[in-house]
């Protein structure tokens, strides 16, 4: 996979695919963990964000099903993607809600869209739905705390 960084030199973490399935979206590299279990992907359409990755075999659980701790993962990484306007500085999730609705298996394409529901001075509210083809399978909630540079 050929990753280009984006216009956006005050976000020197952020990668753009250049082809395959998820060319034109963009990812970042400042959480490790996030790296590791996604490759997660965000791209802006008319205005809001969509958040996308393909399921592999490290994401199943002993049964053959997506974990749950993979969809609460990318959940997270959906949070940020979808308040990256509002968040100006970094931040931290410091709520997390979830009710899982549906499995999904390897090789299906899990999507998320959402929305900041309240923007305030340090925190910020998102919500979103995840769901694989018409097929939902968590709906998710959370709050991220904008942390404060130290000077």
């Amino acid at each position: 996979m050929n990753l280009v960084p984006p216009t956006q030199p005050h976000r020197p973490d952020t990668f753009v695919a250049t082809e395959g399935e998820f060319a034109g979206w963009t990812t970042w590299t400042r959480d490790t963990f996030e790296s590791q279990n996604g490759p997660f992907w965000h791209i802006e359409e008319h205005g809001r964000i969509r958040c996308a990755f393909r399921v592999e075999r490290k994401h199943l659980n002993g049964l053959g099903h997506v974990h749950g701790g993979c969809f609460m993962t990318f959940a997270d990484y959906c949070l940020f993607a979808f308040a990256r306007r509002e968040l100006h500085s970094p931040g931290l999730t410091v709520a997390f809600n979830s009710e899982f609705l549906g499995g999904a298996q390897e090789g299906e394409r899990i999507e998320a869209t959402g929305e900041v529901t309240r923007a305030g001075g340090s925190l910020i509210f998102v919500r979103g739905m995840m769901h694989s083809a018409d097929r939902p399978l968590l709906n998710f909630s959370g709050t991220i705390k904008r942390i404060k540079k130290r000077t």
